[in-house]
């Protein structure tokens, strides 16, 4: 019998189509047979005389004089106009990015001719340079360094540009709520953060420029220990040693060869995010209720072996700071608040809530607040002058700083010493049990430790507001309960006002003392948490709570719902007013056939869908007479009623159990 034989893929992985094969590797051919031309031609026994040589000795020189100042000038430049590229919309933006990628795809000569026609003697600046400060820039070396910053420069502007935009502007956005200047952010948080693109950048520039030629040959010259560089020199012994220029040549390739496998493919250098994914972190660090030893320097927190943590010093608040906000544009309000108060923000998507918060921060165009907390009106201070607080879904925080250090961040850029500041962030983060991880970085916690020690860092500064963006979003159930209790014990003894988005009905209750209700920019509700929960005047937010909501116009028996159909009630509201009718699940009746006795609202209609909500099920049931039900049973019910998709039901609800509420 013959035998077959199986050739065993890598799932995922299709056969690569040969009408693409083979023009690939042609072009890989195309571009290392030149390279091999060098190797196979070079006079390996004669590279060092050819390298020692002084000619070639006093070149390299050169060409690394040229190329570390073009670097530094490339820096200096550089870095600034990335930034304005890829944080600023100005006009002319595509205009200036056009100018820098010029270079790139210009001539070198034709961009030395055009140094020349700028910088030259007869040039536009020339004179002048000359006139004023007697600097001449062609035929000498600080010409070459021109030449050399002009065409290499590009390579840096590009690759900061391309990490700075994958730099989510959060991280520099909370560091201003902290009280740090534009300038310490750009230095502390901005630049730290894209330093893989900053350093990929500056080897790519410095390779350029190491092996510039063109612009420099026409705008510089190509005299000997002045202008001349190694690949002019290259130039030169062409013509009287090939066999020097191969080896001159070879250095070169070396050079850069190993730039790029330095680099290893990190041209844009986007900054990895390392504490926006909660699942990804906590996989990486450990659980949630960690008991390792704390690092060197660290604190024992309360509840652990060691001495008790003074936190009164931590957390003394001299002043109370009372909320007063009239915001405009897309969110629309005035808002007034007492100190210590906490104000759970709730609404749909899109609502308005995240546009509230950044109004506050003075972060947004969109919508503009006039806000004064205590006495102080700060409408017309920058954001990092507010004394505004924010904390993100996410925490934000900063991936190369430890969690003392993230903690501190916001003291130091208030002025405090760094010993103090220290002590008082190792405080805060005791208080709040994750002192012991003082000393490790964001991607070394939880999402739950992760979480305080970013709840810390903003409570450290003690803000005049304190904003909190779904701050228990990213957490598990357990952790969110733990973290839940002691968001709760800090905010009582906050002596500013915090406001706190949120899509938990559990949090806006057990948190807030009160609830405001936003949808599309506007104020819905705005009362305690138990009168929003018995009487919510919103569909999004009676939904949230679980409960049916059928907005309609109110009628002389109920309401008549915006879908069809007729409710009554036993409190109805004047005729033709807007209105909500609010029934809860539990006071759903399902029956299979129709029902007879007392209740007012009878409607046949048909199971789609039923889901657990712990012991109990919920039954979504659809009516051709009526909006859809929602219906919460006990399991038991449910199989004796024999209820399943597509099984047809009736429901019904009595008037007393319905309430409808003016919109």
């Amino acid at each position: 019998m013959s035998r077959l034989s199986f050739t065993r893929r890598a799932p995922g992985r299709t056969r690569t189509p040969v009408a693409l094969a083979v023009p690939a590797l042609l072009a890989v051919a195309f571009l290392f047979l030149p390279l091999a031309g060098i190797l196979v031609r070079t006079s390996w026994g004669e590279v060092g005389d050819h390298l020692t040589s002084p000619g070639v000795v006093e070149a390299l020189q050169l060409s690394l004089l040229v190329s570390f100042w073009a670097l530094a000038l490339s820096l200096v430049l550089g870095v600034p106009l990335a930034w304005l590229l890829a944080r600023v919309d100005f006009p002319g933006k595509a205009f200036v990015r056009s100018l820098v990628l010029l270079p790139m795809v210009l001539p070198p000569t034709v961009g030395g001719v055009a140094l020349l026609l700028a910088f030259g003697r007869r040039g536009l600046l020339g004179p002048w340079l000359e006139d004023t400060f007697g600097i001449t820039l062609p035929f000498h070396t600080s010409g070459a360094v021109v030449a050399a910053t002009f065409v290499a420069m590009p390579f840096l502007v590009i690759s900061l540009e391309g990490a700075l935009g994958g730099l989510r502007p959060r991280y520099e956005e909370t560091a201003a709520s902290l009280g740090a200047s534009p300038v310490r952010v750009f230095a502390t948080v901005t630049l730290p953060m894209v330093a893989p693109g900053l350093l990929a950048g500056a080897a790519l520039t410095w390779a350029r420029a190491l092996g510039e030629f063109g612009a420099t040959i026409t705008f510089a010259g190509n005299l000997p220990g002045t202008t001349q560089t190694l690949p002019l020199q290259v130039y030169l012994l062409l013509q009287n040693s090939p066999e020097a220029a191969t080896s001159v040549s070879l250095l070169l390739l070396v050079i850069a060869m190993a730039v790029l496998i330095a680099l290893r493919g990190r041209w844009t250098g986007t900054p990895r995010d390392t504490t926006g994914d909660p699942n990804r972190r906590r996989n990486r660090a450990t659980s949630p209720e960690d008991d390792t030893e704390p690092g060197p320097g660290a604190t024992a927190a309360p509840g652990r072996e060691g001495a008790a943590v003074p936190v009164k010093e931590a957390t003394a608040v001299d002043e109370r700071w009372a909320l007063h906000a009239d915001v405009t544009g897309f969110t629309r309000l005035v808002l007034d608040a007492e100190p210590g108060t906490t104000i759970a923000v709730v609404g749909p998507n899109g609502a308005g809530k995240t546009t509230l918060l950044r109004a506050l921060l003075g972060l947004t165009t969109r919508a503009h607040a006039e806000l004064r907390l205590g006495a102080l009106d700060v409408t017309a201070l920058a954001p990092h002058r507010r004394g505004v607080a924010w904390v993100p879904q996410d925490g934000a925080l900063f991936p190369h700083l430890s969690a003392l250090s993230n903690t501190a961040y916001g003291l130091r850029a208030q002025g405090v010493t760094r010993a103090e500041a220290r002590r008082t962030a190792q405080l805060w983060l005791d208080r709040l049990d994750v002192g012991h991880l003082a000393h490790r970085r964001p991607a070394q916690v939880s999402g739950g430790q992760a979480q305080r020690v970013a709840l810390a860092r903003a409570l450290a500064t003690r803000p005049r507001l304190l904003l909190l963006d779904e701050p228990l979003a990213a957490l598990d159930q357990t952790t969110r309960a733990r973290v839940r209790h002691t968001l709760r014990t800090h905010l009582d003894g906050f002596g500013g006002v915090c406001l706190m988005v949120t899509h938990d009905p559990v949090e806006a209750v057990s948190l807030a003392d009160r609830v405001l209700v936003l949808d599309e920019g506007r104020v819905v509700q705005d009362a305690p948490p138990a009168d929003v929960t018995r009487h919510p005047r919103s569909p999004w937010v009676a939904r949230m709570l679980g409960k049916n909501a059928w907005p309609g116009t109110a009628t002389t028996d109920g309401l008549a719902p915006t879908g069809g159909g007729l409710l009554v009630a036993a409190d109805p509201l004047s005729p033709g007013t807007r209105a909500l009718a609010i029934i809860a699940p539990e006071a759903v009746s399902v029956h299979r056939d129709r029902p007879s006795g007392s209740p007012r609202n009878v409607w046949p209609g048909t199971v789609r869908e039923i889901t657990a909500s712990g012991s109990r099920l919920r039954v979504l049931i659809t009516s051709e007479r009526a909006p859809d039900l929602v219906a919460e049973i006990t399991p038991r019910a449910a199989v004796e009623l024999g209820l399943a998709d597509g099984v047809p039901v009736w429901t019904s609800v009595k008037a007393t159990e319905a309430t409808v509420v003016a919109l």
